[in-house]
């Protein structure tokens, strides 16, 4: 804003001198209107969600307010809580939040401990569908286990509910497709089995995220910034009342005319601010971006903390694990059970493309060898990513242990490592939606957990392409020397693909085996 106000002063003064002359013919179409307020929004209470189009708040909107499908049908109890009911089965949900934008409804079970009603979840006759990718939506099996020899299951293999739970038992669930490698088949006995679900129901367990699908409602209301309803006399056709409706005959002409001293004083107050104002600029364009990649991203798995939160988790940073070329990596505490890393970023003023990367990717995965993102801050130019943490750190203190504390692994304990990597890089190219290129495997970014079995970490590099493609286009080399495939720097080697990945493997197993770095200029060729 600094430099319009110096072009303003500068016209002015040169308006002192000579009189200026402007033409400003503007014609804007006024932005439509709904025909009336009896579809306006309405509440059940004053902190209750807002309901409008495509919901119906019944007994408060006309039905004609409302998408001619009885699971948009919304109402208030008695507690003026809002109530969503799922046919045929009339199970009843109170309504949290509903974000239009996204086209996503959080809601909780109307009958306390949510996991009880799992047998009877079914969306298939509503117009719902988990908000959890494809890979997370699973039947599970519900045990009773009884804790009088000791809780025998591992963490690893399942969910426990405490509010199933009864004297001297323990309620688990798992997936009804996986192996139950630490479940005592003597004190367990299986409750029964659920319909496809969403994992999330049983991390969040106090709440669920839905999603429905409105494409040309959802056009509305992010791109236009209007309120989608039906179009006057149709239940068919959609409108969108109080969008951005310019008329494209809009004409304006700006005419000034002033003597040669304002012109330069103009000439050069602008190009005295013009990097001040492009630094400016660049900055909103880019919290712009984050900010609406954040939106779109609302109701994923990973916690979203503000600063406070991390400065808290961290003890104000006391306890430091290592740094990197992105950021400083600090021990932190969710829990007195859970222990996290938390990542610091250091570039927090750049396009925050290494932000995006590792949250938009790192936020939709889920495999044993890959590090888990249990949340991220976005506080402004602080950010911050929260990751598992894992006792045993990176791969290279223990394969180049010279003058640390660690010991050298065994080679059946190397084995053991690679064939952990391996799935794990398989899984990116192929186990995912979309196949995600690390650019960057090499001992520092495999991360060890207390047996030492190995989990891919810092997708800062990282990319996404369409698996039928077999090149990737890079406008520039990303990864460390000594690990980047020979077509990532140089496209006469061929072109970039997942196979950039295998080689960079490749290169981390060599320096496995042989115990030594590949970019140390003091190792001689052998063959």
């Amino acid at each position: 804003m600094e430099i319009w106000r110096l072009v303003i002063v500068a016209i002015s003064f040169s308006s002192l001198l000579s009189p200026a002359i402007f033409a400003d013919n503007v014609s804007i179409a006024p932005a439509a209107a709904p025909p009336d307020d009896v579809c306006a929004e309405k509440r059940c209470s004053p902190d209750g969600p807002a309901v409008r189009f495509p919901f119906l708040l019944r007994g408060k909107q006309p039905e004609e307010c409302g998408y001619n499908n009885p699971g948009y049908n919304l109402y208030c109890d008695n507690g003026n809580h809002t109530l969503l009911e799922f046919p045929p089965s009339s199970m009843k949900f109170v309504v949290k939040s509903i974000n239009y934008k996204t086209q996503m409804i959080q809601v909780q079970f109307a009958e306390g401990c949510q996991l009880k009603y799992l047998r009877n979840l079914d969306l298939s006759s509503t117009p719902f569908q988990f908000s959890a990718p494809d890979y997370m939506i699973d039947r599970y099996t519900l045990f009773n286990c009884s804790l009088a020899n000791g809780d025998s299951w591992s963490s690893d293999d399942g969910y426990d509910f405490r509010c199933l739970d009864t004297p001297g038992y323990k309620a688990r669930a798992t997936p009804s497709d996986t192996e139950i490698r630490f479940l005592s088949v003597e004190l367990c006995t299986k409750t029964y089995d659920t319909n496809l679900v969403s994992g999330e129901l049983f991390r969040m367990r106090d709440s669920l995220n839905l999603a429905w699908s409105l494409s040309a409602c959802k056009k509305c209301e992010v791109r236009e910034g209007g309120i989608c309803r039906w179009k006057n006399g149709t239940n068919n056709k959609f409108d969108c009342f109080g969008g951005k409706n310019l008329d494209p005959g809009v004409s304006k002409k700006l005419l000034i005319s002033g003597p040669i001293v304002g012109c330069f004083f103009l000439i050069l107050a602008t190009s005295a601010l013009y990097n001040v104002y492009k630094t400016k600029k660049i900055d909103r364009e880019n919290q712009k971006r984050i900010r609406t990649f954040l939106e779109d991203y609302a109701a994923m798995k990973p916690t979203r903390y503000s600063y406070a939160d991390i400065k808290r988790i961290t003890n104000d940073f006391k306890d430091k694990l290592g740094e990197g070329g992105y950021g400083n990596v600090f021990k932190g505490k969710i829990s007195n059970e859970i222990f996290v890393a938390v990542k610091l970023l250091h570039n927090s003023t750049g396009n925050g493309e290494e932000f995006i990367n590792e949250v938009g990717t790192m936020g939709t995965i889920h495999h044993v060898n890959v590090v888990r993102l249990v949340g991220f801050c976005a506080d402004g130019f602080k950010r911050a990513l929260v990751y598992e943490f894992l006792p045993n750190g990176s791969l290279d203190k223990f394969i180049f242990p010279e003058g640390q504390e660690h010991h050298n692994l065994g080679m059946e304990k190397l084995q053991n490592i690679a064939f952990g990597i391996a799935p794990g890089i398989e899984y990116l190219h192929q186990g995912c939606e979309q196949r995600i290129l690390h650019f960057d495997i090499k001992p520092h970014n495999i991360l060890l957990d207390n047996n030492f079995n190995p989990k891919i970490s810092d997708f800062g590099l990282a990319k996404l392409c369409e698996k039928g493609r077999s090149a990737v286009s890079m406008t520039a080399a990303r990864g460390t020397m000594g690990y980047i495939a020979p077509e990532v720097f140089s496209r006469h080697f061929g072109n970039v693909s997942y196979k950039s990945d295998i080689y960079s493997f490749g290169m981390l197993l060599l320096e496995m085996v042989g115990r030594r770095k590949n970019i140390d200029a003091n190792v001689q060729n052998e063959r």
